[in-house]
Parts: C-alpha cells; sequence; structure tokens
C-alpha cells in the first residue's frame, strides 16, 4: 500500500468523521426548534443502548459453571453499586471491569 493511499484514506475518514459532527449544528441552528421525535430519542437512547451493551457483554456467560457466571454477576454488582453511589458511568464501568479481570486472572 502507498503511503498516498493510507494518507487519502485518513483524510476521507475525518472528513466523514467531521462532517457528521458538524451537520446537527447545520440543521438544526439556534433559529429552528429541536423536532420533538429528537428530544425523545435523546432521551431514550441512551438507556436502550447500556441495555444492549449488557446483553451483549453477557451473552457468552457460561451459566453450568460457578467460575463462569460468579465473576461477571459480581461485576455488574460492582457496575450497578458505584453507578448508583456515584452517579458516574465512567467510574463504575472502570470499576466492574477492573474488578472482573482480577476475578477472572486471580480468583477463578
Amino acid at each position: 500500500m502507498s503511503n498516498l493511499y493510507t494518507w487519502s484514506a485518513v483524510a476521507v475518514i475525518a472528513l466523514v468523521t467531521a462532517a457528521l459532527r458538524f451537520l446537527p449544528f447545520v440543521v438544526f441552528n439556534g433559529n429552528r426548534k429541536t423536532p420533538a421525535i429528537i428530544d425523545r430519542l435523546g432521551k431514550v437512547l441512551p438507556y436502550a443502548i447500556m441495555g444492549m451493551l449488557v446483553v451483549y457483554c453477557l451473552k457468552g456467560v457460561n451459566l453450568l459453571s460457578v467460575s463462569g457466571w460468579l465473576p461477571s454477576l459480581l461485576a455488574c454488582l460492582v457496575v450497578a453499586v458505584l453507578y448508583i453511589w456515584k452517579r458516574n458511568t465512567l467510574i463504575s464501568i472502570i470499576c466492574g471491569t477492573a474488578c472482573y479481570m482480577f476475578l477472572v486472572q486471580v480468583v477463578f
């Protein structure tokens, strides 16, 4: 692969990403009211995405052995408790991941 091809691909990806980021500001500028459906999606989609992530993360859990499901259950509990306590998604996900990795690598 040539350098020109690589740099062209990077440039196209950067332009498309920037266009997708700026498009909502161009379409829904300060003069127009945001449509109700967009407001509704903004309220509903974060919960739907988190639900999909939970299903995706737990789809491969082996329910036949304790070492297959217990680390996942404990990590999910850590995430839930930390989120309820601190209301910080990033901290809860990082700590839940660290808990899961510790349990899988060291304990089980």
